[in-house]
């Protein structure tokens, strides 16, 4: 777990095109990449398979990541552990990539942080949220630098170089 960096910082929102649009002016983040309803295979929340329908916008701010994230409908989740009440808003949680998550998921637990929610997406990707609030005051994300991770960190950082602020935002699709 030593010196792992972070790769993002992600804010659940209400609205992930307007937190985005906002982060744009004032910061001259972006382009913004917008997935509507990412597609889980599974995801279990403190130890309960649950749905978890969210959207995220995706931009970088300088060398950092940046997410915006919204749980579309209410239900238990690691968003909604942090920000209960619908329409609350703030930092939820830093991405870093480790080498295994399950190996990192044991080690924070090790640590004393209890795992949030492991979840994988369709194509086989897994990310985990391991509870570091109480320590860091946000969620930790987990997930391994596959290619179809860090060829996607690089789409969004190469958008970043020669973007001129036209077209904030730019729908993508996960599968």
């Amino acid at each position: 777990m030593n010196r792992l960096a972070i790769r993002q910082l992600a804010y659940l929102v209400p609205d992930v095109r307007l937190a985005a649009l906002a982060h744009h002016r004032l910061h001259g983040s972006g382009p913004y990449f917008i997935a509507d309803h990412i597609p889980l295979r599974r995801c279990v929340h403190r130890g309960v398979e649950r749905p978890l329908d969210h959207s995220s916008a995706y931009g970088q701010w300088g060398d950092i990541m940046i997410e915006f994230v919204q749980q579309n409908g209410e239900g238990p989740s690691a968003f909604r552990d942090m920000f209960a009440q619908p329409g609350a808003q703030g930092l939820h949680h830093v991405a870093l990539f480790v080498d295994d998550v399950d190996v990192a998921i044991k080690d924070f637990a090790a640590a004393g942080h209890d795992l949030a929610c492991r979840a994988e997406m369709n194509d086989g990707f897994v990310f985990a949220f391991v509870d570091t609030v109480a320590a860091q005051g946000h969620m930790t994300e987990l997930y391994a630098p596959v290619p179809q991770l860090t060829d996607f960190y690089a789409m969004v950082a190469r958008a970043a170089q020669d973007f001129d602020g036209t077209d904030p935002l730019r729908p993508i699709q996960f599968n």
